[in-house]
């Protein structure tokens, strides 16, 4: 076919010394990339841990089952959405799987979830009591507020959401000045000067030619993919990447390949082959290669290997689309993301995404890269053209965060920030897996989660945490594999040392109450600088470090 006849004679793969081995084990490649320790774990599961989690849920199974018979003999009142009897011939309006999930162990846990609150989500936080009376089908207010919850499940990694300080001071003036919103599409009498202003200062921060800000960051992702790639293009697409991304991939008809999470010798296996096979059929060479990966992974606190991306990138002349919704602010010495953390240039990242929601305290999302881009999206993008401007109170905030990082404000308070970021982050982790916790992620992730595995587990430490005035977020499946039930502690730059020895209540919950501290593992040693530490796999792979000479 002419698409290997142009390509047959590619030159030996980057990590084709490496086989691919089973999703278990661990490979070492490329530590000339890296200028610096890169340190990820991820313990493998206990084998006792691991039945009991299967049998906790084949239990809950088992009763489900049972309890469903009872419902549809009217034994058992069903409270939960389902489908009528005259609906049965038409396509079915749930999964049925998950809506078994729902009904049977969902509806369990879900006081977890959902809880309303009357604060700023600083360090600390104010939640609205309720109760439930009909076993979590329903919630009702009690009218008493818990004051001082410690926050441990805000993104604010800065500490920029707030209601008192400059962001909020400048946010008031503009408010002022311009009013609350806009009511108009950029491209019809909503473009202030102070998007304009925002846009520039948003370029200048990320290093690119140019950048296009959106008021909502999943919309950047859904409604931008689909202007990026179409019918004829391959996305590959990291197993792990957020639901917005997944979403943009399918909105635009391109084809999708999955490669495993962080795995360069299943990403450079399916770019040779999309490059020696070409399109299925008629083997015609693609007409776009995008590689679509994340700064740091929400649910397992990994950060991408950017640098072996960018090598294979550049390799078989593929785009990187490269997400940085919890890294942009959250990593690098000036906290420009993954790419000021690995030390690269931005001109080797494509596109550059990232999100203001989290880490600015703010909402909306941006895309930087070369100015023709820019100039592309903003008229084929549906988010920049169909979509309200961005309010102008938000650009303030985004504007005045991003110059207080960048130092511009004439203090220190950005870099103080990013280095209380950092402190805690090392402090809290070392913490977490000194007591015996298996803790998934890279050594240097604000996200930190933490492995329940066990169903019954995942709303009892929720609520067990909540009663020692600690706010923390559970999660279960769907947003993680069935059986790998976690708690997810989000670090922030607001959290002082003495707020996070909130260690200290998580031993009384996770000691003789439930028997949290699966890790057999000691706690690691610390790495020499001489040395780049990598390990490879997925979340549930062996805990093992390889030190090489770097």
């Amino acid at each position: 076919p002419k698409a290997h006849r142009r390509y047959c004679c590619l030159k030996r793969p980057l990590f084709s010394s490496f086989p691919v081995l089973p999703q278990n084990h661990n490979v070492v490649r490329n530590p000339s990339l890296y200028n610096k320790p890169f340190v990820e774990s991820y313990e493998e599961t206990p084998l006792l841990v691991a039945v009991l989690t299967y049998m906790g849920y084949g239990i809950l199974t088992i009763f489900g089952y049972l309890r469903d018979f009872m419902r549809h003999w009217n034994i058992e009142k069903c409270s939960v959405a389902r489908e009528r009897d005259e609906q049965k011939d038409f396509v079915p309006l749930y999964q049925d799987f998950e809506n078994f999930y729902t009904r049977n162990l969902y509806t369990r846990i879900r006081d977890n979830w959902n809880r309303p609150l009357c604060g700023v989500p600083g360090s600390k936080m104010d939640i609205v009591e309720q109760v439930s009376h009909d076993y979590n089908r329903t919630f009702q207010n009690t009218g008493k507020i818990m004051r001082d919850v410690i926050n441990m499940g805000s993104y604010n990694y800065l500490g920029f959401a707030e209601n008192v300080g400059q962001c909020a001071d400048a946010a008031i003036q503009v408010t002022e000045k311009y009013g609350s919103g806009v009511c108009g599409t950029r491209c019809e009498m909503g473009n202030l000067d102070i998007h304009q202003e925002m846009e520039e200062l948003v370029a200048r921060f990320l290093g690119v030619e140019s950048a296009l800000t959106f008021g909502m960051g999943f919309a950047t992702n859904s409604m931008n993919i689909p202007a990026l790639a179409g019918k004829g293009c391959l996305i590959l697409s990291d197993e792990l990447n957020h639901a917005s991304l997944v979403l943009g991939a399918r909105l635009s008809g391109s084809t999708i390949r999955v490669f495993k999470h962080n795995n360069m010798v299943s990403l450079e296996k399916l770019l040779r082959d999309a490059i020696v096979h070409g399109q299925p059929r008629t083997h015609r060479p693609w007409k776009k290669l995008l590689i679509v990966v994340e700064g740091i992974y929400s649910m397992e606190g990994s950060i991408v290997r950017l640098p072996e991306v960018i090598a294979l990138k550049k390799r078989y002349k593929a785009f990187l689309y490269l997400d940085e919704a919890h890294s942009i602010g959250a990593l690098g010495p000036n906290g420009k993301g993954v790419v000021d953390y690995f030390g690269l240039d931005p001109k080797d990242v494509d596109i550059m995404m990232g999100t203001f929601t989290k880490s600015f305290g703010a909402a909306g999302g941006y895309i930087g890269g070369k100015r023709e881009l820019i100039q592309y999206l903003r008229s084929h993008s549906h988010s920049a053209v169909y979509a309200t401007s961005m309010p102008p109170p938000v650009a303030q905030q985004i504007i005045t965060s991003m110059t207080t990082i960048m130092g511009e404000d004439g203090t220190s308070l950005g870099a103080d920030r990013l280095r209380q970021l950092s402190e805690n982050t090392t402090y809290f982790r070392r913490k977490l897996r000194e007591m015996g916790f298996i803790i998934y992620g890279n050594d240097d992730s604000p996200v930190v989660p933490m492995m329940l595995y066990m169903p019954a587990k995942i709303g009892a430490f929720g609520r067990e945490m909540l009663k020692r005035n600690i706010g923390t977020v559970v999660v279960g499946f769907p947003a993680t594999p069935i059986i790998e039930s976690r708690a997810r502690f989000c670090v922030s730059a607001a959290h002082t040392r003495e707020t996070l020895d909130v260690v200290r209540g998580v031993r009384g919950v996770s000691g003789p109450l439930l028997m949290l501290r699966f890790s057999m593992n000691p706690p690691p040693p610390p790495p020499p600088h001489t040395h780049t530490h990598t390990q490879v796999g997925r979340p549930g792979a062996p805990g093992v470090h390889h030190h090489l000479s770097g």
